[in-house]
C-alpha cells in the first residue's frame, strides 16, 4: 500500500507499466467533471471508475481484495477513510469471489485506517484488503484499475 499526494506520483511510475497512464489520467484538468461510472484509458488493461456518494460509518466497512487489478484510489473531494488489512490476515470470506467484478469480500475488521484528503491517492495491491467510502458527508473519488499482468 502506498499513500501520497498527486504531486509525488512520478515517484511510483516505475513500479508498474500501467502507472504512467494511470497518473497521467489523474492529472487531467477536467477530472472533477468526469461522469460517474467506468471510463477506458487503455481498454481493460487500465480503466477508471468515477464515483460519488455518502460516506459510511466505520462499522459498515466491508473489506475487499482483487486478484487481477491494482487500485489507485484518488480523492477529489470530501474526507475519506479507507480500512486496511493484509490479505494474509483475512480469514472470514463474505461470499464467493466475483471473477467478473474481480472482487472478494471479507467480514474481517480492518486492522488500520488510512485518512485521505483531496488530491491524495492510495495504491492498493492485490495483497491489500481495503474498504473505502468511509467518512461523513459526500465523497467524490476516481479509482484507476490497473491490470496486474
Amino acid at each position: 500500500m502506498i499513500l501520497d499526494g498527486i504531486e509525488n506520483a512520478e515517484r511510483y511510475v516505475s513500479l508498474h507499466p500501467g502507472f504512467a497512464e494511470a497518473f497521467e489520467f489523474l492529472r487531467r484538468p477536467d477530472l472533477a467533471e468526469l461522469d460517474e461510472g467506468n471510463h477506458a484509458i487503455d481498454g481493460d488493461r487500465v480503466y477508471t471508475v468515477a464515483m460519488r456518494g455518502p460516506g459510511h460509518p466505520h462499522s459498515e466497512a466491508r473489506l475487499e481484495t482483487h486478484r487481477r487489478h491494482i487500485d489507485i484510489q484518488f480523492l477529489l473531494s470530501g474526507h475519506e477513510t479507507i480500512g486496511w488489512r493484509p490479505d494474509s490476515m483475512l480469514r472470514k470470506t463474505d461470499g464467493l469471489y466475483n471473477s467478473e467484478g474481480d472482487a472478494q469480500f471479507f467480514a474481517d475488521k480492518p486492522q488500520a485506517w488510512i485518512s485521505l484528503a483531496p488530491n491524495q491517492f492510495v495504491v492498493l495491491f492485490p495483497e491489500d484488503g481495503h474498504a473505502g467510502m468511509i467518512g461523513e458527508g459526500e465523497i467524490r473519488k476516481v479509482v484507476v484499475k490497473v491490470r496486474c499482468d
